[in-house]
């Protein structure tokens, strides 16, 4: 008898299906569900950029690039870089990925070994623990409740000699709570003390409503980076969310050139390139105005937080598109239960537990019409009572 599960190796089973799948699976006979689940941007591609993608392909421009991605976005890339991150130097590695989520997965097949351990801020980006699981590491979580702030008091005492790098993600997925200045400085001074990786994803900076003065250019506004703070970083951005490219698959990792040259090993014998049209497509996309865009999801982020405060308990997100309220506790219920309550009212979103060793909240999308908003959140209230 064939027995498929016999090929399964031990590393996959040491991963969970996706939470997010589970929430899609519950609501699948629902007609039409107020979606405040999926974490991509409403708006389409700016047609700047779809354009150039379409003359990319036109052209021809379809087949292999150079692994570590075409000169003309890494030119466009670098400039930025070096503008804005003068610590950075000139003897940095760059690397374009197949997003970020590549660029996460390339890092942990080339840095980490069995027995690492990574420290990871809990909640976390869902795919965080599962990457360092299938590189056969042991994630690490650091307890950020209830402000969702990564505080060097609460990293250090996790830390040994089997410590290999922690991983900062601000804005954050789930909870839109962008770092602090203060925990950025902390968290880079405490990683070169002991030697270890700073890995700082900031896929969601232009969805940033709390930046700070830029510490090397007066006058500019910044999210903060623990790359203000030492060079010792790994730095990962993208296009997905400044720009709708989720489907576009495209990011890049900025950093040590040691680490940078391992992930373009391991990049050769995987995603072998990013998409050749896409990376044409991110060479102009960076001079695409996306600033109406950004403000008009903090107007939603704003009210997010006005229907909702005096419901839950809620930590003003600061940027990104997601807020992560806790379940009242007089309902009784976990995250989990709290979604099927909600699924009930054909309103999806995700369990808290999803995104932390925690069941305690659960995530909200406001990436979305107004209107649909509007739906969810008088549900939102309405569940409360």
């Amino acid at each position: 008898m064939f027995d498929a599960n016999r090929f399964i190796a031990d590393r996959t089973h040491a991963i969970d299906a996706s939470g997010i799948r589970k929430v899609f699976d519950l609501a699948a006979t629902l007609k039409d569900p107020i979606d405040l689940s999926i974490g991509q941007p409403d708006f389409d591609v700016p047609d700047a950029i779809k354009q150039a993608a379409v003359d990319a392909i036109q052209s021809g421009f379809n087949k292999y690039t150079q692994t570590q991605g075409i000169a003309p976005l890494a030119e466009t890339v670098k400039a930025r870089l070096s503008h804005r991150f003068p610590k950075l130097g000139n003897d940095y590695g760059l690397l374009i990925t197949s997003g970020v989520s590549g660029a996460l997965a390339l890092l942990m097949l080339s840095c980490v070994q069995p027995g690492d351990e990574v420290l990871i801020p809990d909640p976390y980006f869902v795919m965080y623990k599962h990457l360092v699981k299938l590189a056969g590491g042991m994630p690490v979580f650091v307890d950020t409740y209830p402000d969702f702030q990564l505080r060097p008091e609460r990293i250090e005492p996790l830390i040994n000699e089997r410590t290999k790098m922690i991983l900062l993600n601000s804005p954050s997925n789930p909870t839109g709570v962008v770092a602090t200045e203060q925990v950025c400085k902390d968290v880079a001074e405490l990683a070169d003390k002991h030697g270890i990786l700073l890995v700082s994803d900031e896929i969601y900076d232009e969805f940033c409503y709390e930046k700070t003065p830029d510490p090397t250019h007066p006058g500019e506004q910044v999210l903060a980076s623990p790359l203000d703070h030492s060079p010792n970083v790994l730095l990962m951005k993208g296009f997905s969310k400044s720009y709708a490219m989720t489907g576009w698959r495209l990011g890049y990792a900025a950093g040590p050139p040691e680490v940078i040259a391992a992930m373009t090993k391991i990049q050769q014998y995987t995603f072998v390139c990013a998409p050749s049209m896409t990376q044409a497509a991110g060479s102009i996309a960076f001079d695409v105005d996306v600033s109406s865009l950004v403000a008009a999801y903090r107007v939603k982020r704003d009210k997010v937080v006005e229907r909702l405060s005096g419901h839950y308990e809620l930590t003003t997100p600061g940027g990104a598109f997601y807020a992560f309220p806790r379940v009242p506790e007089h309902l009784g219920l976990s995250g989990s239960d709290f979604v099927k309550r909600a699924i009930e009212k054909s309103l999806l979103v995700i369990p808290g537990g999803v995104f932390s060793e925690r069941d305690t909240h659960f995530r909200i999308s406001y990436a979305c019409a107004d209107a649909r908003l509007d739906q969810g959140l008088d549900i939102l209230v309405d569940l409360a009572k």
